[in-house]
């Protein structure tokens, strides 16, 4: 990750000073709360003054700052006698866990984390925590002072500050002076792209697990020091929709324990006290499951905790007033008291079952230290694989607190083979990685790793495959025995060869096969160090490179004279990318270093288009990719000016994700496919690829519908058209793709998959559909039979996934285009595409 971006925000300066009274949200504020959405830093303001009156019982911690540079902070609430051993509490979560030495006590405080506003638009969390605060600051209220001598309160007050202020800005700039309840208004209609991602684009509530996001990050590292027993994630959802509390919806992952099933309806049995009193509408077991580990509910209930969401009806829609179609209108007030309700039921439940929430929290980690779940008991990743992005799998690890070894000799096993999906025999080598499933992480470990995840329903609305081989597009192999994992670690050197240590080596060679080797390469064109690659396969003094190494000769950096050496070597070690240093041009089998199957690397001047039509997250996926992954520079084009701007400066034009119907006319797409015929390269993804599709001059054909067959079949059986309207939801699962993943052929000689084997694992989430590009294209990843992996595909989606194109390219003019049908960035988690999409960018058409 890159350093932070700032912007030149600066949040007002946040006064600590106690003189006075405790003031109640309306009284800091000077309105009412509800009357207005309230900014981040004033926000943050209320919160520095509820602190400065509390002392001894309240502690406020600046965790990190977003991409935008405004702060992130939590306020830890403890009693007068608790506050003093906040510490003692904190290490007291982790020796429960198993993850510190020493006794662990059960008398001490439960602790409680409350997350608002992962959405910046769902924005009535930063209202209601402000009163929230203050209910945990009065003195008066004996009710919530006496849950805090069981408790210990951790409040976020906005996990997304630059996706809120974003919205904040944004409504309190178009409201009317009144507000405008009418759904017609103005205030009712965020314009693109919204308030609910972060900087980037990013959904904060679907990184929890994978942690791509500096916000995420920093809390996460924050989060793994205390390890709450329980934690609530405030969301809104559409206005016309009521509340929405535990128990969760199915699916549950089948690791979510019994006990942490009961509690959901624990945690449901105090919210409908509160709400039945006010006469409030709410519905439970709908639509919000505990499956996927990416959410604010999944992932730390993965860790030990009670984990659980609210929703409130309103959203970026909500405003402050909004007329619903049951007649009533919704108001911002309205919302901020059943939030506050919420948070009140929460914290009540923790203290009053605090007993109980602390011997289950200890039983979850010394049972999944002794008696893991499932059948595999390890897992091993060779060592041989991709050095860079073993390394990047371990730090994931790291973050995570899961434990792993090395393997300390060879033997041999049979265990699940990732690659093939069969049981395979396993030859270990010292210094493999293991992972042994005897830790206190070990929940945690098989959600990650789990091959194919039982899914009990298939009415989830997120990803049903994840396992981190096949997103970090690594060897990998679950065990059902335990290994041991005392071995050593791996030396790296970052230069390798005979003339490592050499004063002016011949050139230096770096294998591709990763996302580190991509930022390599472009942080080299950028210093001017002229960079070749190898087109075919060669043999240099003994080791084997495949197509896609990158090449850097003495010759033709001559300009740079003693600075060459220093800074190919600098520019490795700070990639995480290993070169080798070769005396010779020579090449002992395969093409010498000089062929014309050696291609220069030119710099591209890369463009992304963004505005209206694109999807705002794909688009940041590809925004954050070069500037956080790679720092390397891109131009964002706004598609409400696109049309007036010149092509010809840029080499690289992406379209993401989108609905380009409105943003290419025929004109337009005309004046595209002049600039590729002219030498442009085109990458389209996903919706952008469909849109190309079928139009003069693209290869790209949709499959067409086999209208004959649905004839045949409806005259064979006429009684198949007569459907049950409470299936309608399944049958549109027969349509669907869950996150679900396939193995894709690649022709590998093809530069679009230079640095792949024969297959990728690509994370599918849409029936692709496509045929075979004709003469004239190259088809260059493809789903045949029997390429389903893991995850939910529905029967009918099934059967569109085999025999189709998923990528590929095809030449127009000098230019040429690249498809791809599938997102290889999706989310920032799925690292193994990440190196296909470097190939588009720097290496095909070059």
């Amino acid at each position: 990750m890159f350093g932070a971006i700032t912007f030149g925000f600066t949040a007002h300066a946040q006064t600590t000073d106690a003189a006075g009274p405790l003031l109640t949200p309306d009284q800091f504020l000077g309105y009412k709360l509800g009357a207005q959405f309230t900014p981040h830093a004033e926000m943050l303001r209320y919160v520095a003054h509820v602190v400065a009156h509390s002392p001894g019982r309240m502690k406020l911690v600046t965790y990190g700052k977003t991409y935008e540079n405004r702060p992130l902070e939590v306020v830890q609430v403890a009693s007068a006698d608790n506050f003093g051993r906040l510490e003692d509490v904190r290490h007291n979560n982790l020796r429960l866990a198993g993850l510190e030495g020493g006794s662990a006590q059960r008398q001490m405080p439960g602790v409680c984390w409350l997350s608002y506003n992962v959405h910046g638009n769902e924005a009535v969390s930063s209202e209601a925590v402000m009163q929230v605060l203050y209910d945990l600051a009065n003195p008066q209220d004996q009710q919530v002072q006496d849950w805090l001598k069981n408790t210990v309160v951790l409040i976020d007050p906005c996990i997304n500050p630059d996706g809120h202020d974003r919205y904040v800005n944004w409504y309190n700039r178009v409201r009317n002076q009144s507000a405008n309840a009418n759904p017609d208004a103005w205030e009712h209609h965020e314009p693109w792209p919204g308030g609910r991602y972060n900087h980037y684009y990013f959904d904060l509530n679907r990184d929890w697990a994978w942690q791509t996001q500096q916000e995420t990050r920093q809390r996460i590292a924050l989060y793994n020091q205390w390890l709450p027993a329980v934690h609530a994630d405030f969301h809104e959802m559409g206005p016309n929709n009521t509340y929405y509390f535990s128990p969760a919806a199915k699916p549950y992952h089948a690791d979510i324990t019994p006990w942490q099933r009961q509690f959901q309806g624990i945690l449901g049995d105090y919210n409908k006290v509160a709400f039945d009193k006010n006469n409030w509408l709410y519905f439970t077991r709908e639509v919000y499951d505990l499956y996927a580990p990416t959410y604010g509910d999944t992932w730390p209930s993965f860790n030990g905790a009670i984990g659980m969401t609210y929703e409130q009806g309103g959203g970026g829609a909500g405003g402050l007033a909004y007329a619903r179609l049951d007649g009533d209108t919704l108001t911002l007030a309205q919302r901020i008291a059943h939030h506050h309700a919420a948070s009140r039921a929460t914290i009540q439940a923790t203290a009053e079952r605090h007993d109980d929430l602390l011997r289950e929290f200890q039983s979850y980690f010394a049972t999944a230290k002794s008696k893991p779940q499932g059948q595999y008991k390890t897992y091993v990743l060779p060592a041989g694989n991709d050095p860079g992005q073993l390394r990047a799998f371990t730090q994931y690890l790291d973050r995570n607190q899961i434990q792993y070894g090395f393997a300390s000799k060879r033997s041999k096993t049979k265990g699940y083979n990732y690659t093939t999906g069969k049981t395979d025999n396993v030859q270990i080598e010292p210094r493999d990685v293991v992972i042994s499933m005897y830790q206190p992480k070990s929940t945690l470990v098989k959600v990650l790793f789990e091959p194919k995840s039982q899914l009990e329903d298939s009415l989830t609305y997120d990803i049903t495959s994840w396992a981190l081989p096949y997103a970090f597009n690594l060897k990998a192999y679950a065990l059902p025995g335990r290994l041991d994992a005392s071995g050593s670690a791996p030396a790296q050197a970052m230069v390798k060869g005979s003339a490592a240590t050499a004063d002016k080596p011949y050139a230096y060679l770096a294998r591709w096969n990763s996302l580190q080797d991509i930022r390599f390469l472009s942080r080299l064109l950028q210093q001017k160090v002229k960079v070749r690659y190898a087109e075919k396969a060669f043999e240099s003094e003994g080791q084997q490179y495949a197509p896609g190494t990158l090449i850097v000769t003495r010759t033709s950096n001559e300009s740079l004279g003693a600075r060459f050496d220093q800074l190919v070597r600098a520019q490795a070690d700070s990639a995480g990318t290993v070169v080798t240093a070769v005396k010779s041009g020579f090449s002992t089998t395969g093409r010498d270093l000089g062929s014309s199957t050696v291609h220069f690397v030119k710099q591209p001047n890369v463009a992304v288009v963004a505005g209206p039509g694109v999807d705002p997250t794909a688009f940041g996926e590809v925004w954050h990719f070069f500037e956080q992954q790679l720092g390397y520079p891109l131009t964002v084009l706004g598609a409400d000016y696109l049309s007036r701007v010149s092509l010809q400066k840029y080499d690289v034009l992406i379209l993401p994700n989108g609905n380009y119907g409105d943003i290419y006319s025929d004109r337009a797409l005309d004046g595209l496919k002049a600039w590729v015929r002219e030498g442009g390269r085109l990458i389209a993804l996903e919706g952008a690829a469909r849109f190309l599709a079928n139009k003069k001059d693209f290869l790209l054909k949709t499959k067409a519908v086999d209208s004959v067959a649905v004839r045949k079949a409806n005259q064979q059986n006429p009684y198949r058209l007569l459907r049950r309207y409470g299936d309608s939801e399944r049958e549109e699962a027969e349509d669907a793709v869950q996150g679900s993943v396939y193995r894709v052929q690649l022709d590998n000689t093809h530069p679009l998959a230079f640095g792949y084997g024969s297959n990728y694992f690509a994370l599918i989430r849409t029936p692709l559909g496509y045929r075979f590009l004709d003469k004239g294209g190259w088809n260059v990843g493809v789903i045949k039979k029997d390429s389903y992996s893991a995850g939910f595909a529905g029967t009918k989606a099934r059967k569109e996934l085999t025999d189709t194109f998923v990528v590929g390219t095809q030449d127009l003019g000098r230019g040429s285009v690249v498809y791809l049908g599938d997102n290889p960035l999706f989310r920032a988690f799925w690292q193994g595409g990440k190196l296909m999409f470097g190939n588009a960018v720097f290496l095909v058409g070059q």
